[in-house]
């Protein structure tokens, strides 16, 4: 390996996703595609965010070990390689909540009620009592989640950019109250201890919690078989562990251009979603001849329909046999989790030694 990709110089990059069931094609192209190839040039973290998923549904917990393992499965059928990132869940790291609490003394009460997705979700989900202080709080413990591995960047599109937000200005507030003094002396390590026998103590020329920076990735449209944006909520996703006759009747049913009621009748394929998910999927020339074919009506939704399939299906069957695979080595996607979490426990404790410290809880 090069000695600028070595993971000692690579920048870090943290990111995770909430364990809501098995994954779907736009949570692969929103973030799962991206984050296989940030693996092969940043120090990546990648974890399953389950004590997120207890912030909107902690009154039934009766799937949440399965969806953790389903996530688990699609994270390694998607490409993400564990000898290239660190995979790992998120109640398997202390560090995350102990920094969260740590925060949570500095963090303003007015902060957290203005984050935009704090009264949005509570009209989306009526019939959930949201008024409770783990929702109420999740903004910082997403800071939490960023800051305790000092990333350099959060991969999100430019519609999410604005979540990083809070994280920069709860990891200035801590800088401001505590990196500002000076360390006269090391402290011995029984008062710090030390990781792999280096004692870490606060660098005086760099702030302890780094401000992480956006890293913006491409997030193409991707709606869901109703036309709308593709979510579980709406029951209009293509899973990508969906088997090849599910998602061609899936796509079979999807909506098209509205003002195209006749076979004869030529097509707009820039309003159409069908046409969306071809820019997605389907090669320069399928995409010509769709085009072409709608506009004049020499070609019919069925026969669109079937060209997406076929690109939709060919991008699955590497992913799918990943998952074949995984599923039948349950002890490996075990064993993978174990080391994440190993990994991550040892890259935290090194923030949190600092953290201590700076605080005052040597």
């Amino acid at each position: 390996m090069n000695e600028d990709t070595t993971p000692a110089t690579r920048q870090r990059v943290l990111s995770g996703m909430r364990p809501t069931g098995r994954l779907h094609l736009g949570n692969y192209m929103g973030a799962l595609y991206n984050w296989v190839q940030l693996q092969h040039k940043y120090e990546c973290y990648f974890f399953i965010a389950d004590y997120h998923a207890l912030t909107t549904d902690y009154a039934d917990t009766s799937e949440l070990k399965k969806n953790v393992r389903e996530v688990a499965l699609d994270f390694l059928a998607a490409g993400l390689d564990p000898k290239l990132c660190t995979i790992f869940v998120q109640s398997h790291v202390p560090a995350h909540f102990e920094l969260n609490d740590l925060l949570g003394m500095i963090t303003p009460l007015s902060w957290l009620e203005r984050v935009p997705s704090y009264k949005d979700q509570q009209e989306q989900l009526k019939e959930k009592d949201l008024a409770t202080f783990g929702f109420l709080g999740y903004p910082l413990l997403q800071s939490a989640d960023i800051l305790v591995y000092q990333a350099h960047f959060v991969p999100v599109g430019q519609d999410q950019a604005a979540h990083v937000e809070i994280t920069r200005e709860i990891a200035r507030r801590f800088n401001h109250f505590y990196s500002s003094k000076k360390i006269v002396h090391t402290p011995p390590p029984s008062l710090h201890g030390n990781v792999g026998g280096v004692i870490v103590v606060p660098d005086q020329d760099r702030p302890i919690l780094p401000e992480p920076k956006v890293l913006l990735t491409p997030s193409p449209k991707l709606p869901g078989t109703d036309g709308r944006k593709m979510s579980k909520s709406y029951g209009n996703t293509i899973l990508l562990s969906d088997p090849e006759p599910e998602v061609r009747a899936k796509l079979k049913t999807m909506v098209t251009d509205p003002a195209r009621i006749r076979r004869t009748d030529p097509g707009n394929p820039e309003v159409c979603p069908v046409f969306d998910l071809h820019k997605v999927f389907s090669t320069a020339e399928t995409q010509a001849e769709v085009r072409a074919g709608c506009t004049s009506a020499g070609i019919g939704c069925i026969q669109c329909k079937g060209w997406l399939a076929d690109a939709v299906v060919k991008e699955l069957a590497p992913i799918q046999e990943r998952r074949r695979y995984f599923e039948t080595h349950e002890n490996e996607v075990t064993a993978i989790l174990e080391d994440g979490a190993a990994r991550a426990n040892a890259r935290a404790a090194v923030t949190m030694q600092q953290v201590r410290f700076a605080v005052g809880l040597a």
